[in-house]
């Protein structure tokens, strides 16, 4: 029987980040202190975090900081992944949509 390890992908937003180097450490040490296999973007997509996650079948979204996404990319990342951040520490469930129980 085989388990798959869940996959985090990695965000950093270059354009915002003081410190990239620093922001890429924090987010790897996150993912393997939660047992996450770390996965980053391919440094020439165009596509946005959502689909990239998606693409890779990621189970969480890891930044630095909320700051990192927009609050309609987070909505669109959450529609496929968890969220967590570095600094602060925060975490976001990915929505959840089907039958109200009764």
């Amino acid at each position: 029987m085989s388990h798959r390890r869940p996959i985090a992908f990695g965000w950093v937003d270059y354009d915002l980040s003081r410190a990239p180097d620093w922001d890429r450490t924090q987010i790897q040490r996150l993912a393997r202190h939660l047992g996450y296999h770390l996965e980053w973007p391919c440094e020439r997509s165009v596509l946005q975090v959502a689909a990239q996650a998606r693409n890779i079948a990621a189970d969480m979204v890891i930044l630095p900081a909320p700051d990192h996404l927009s609050a309609l990319e987070l909505n669109a990342v959450m529609n496929v992944a968890d969220v967590e951040t570095v600094v602060p520490r925060l975490s976001f469930a990915r929505w959840t949509f089907g039958k109200v129980p009764r």
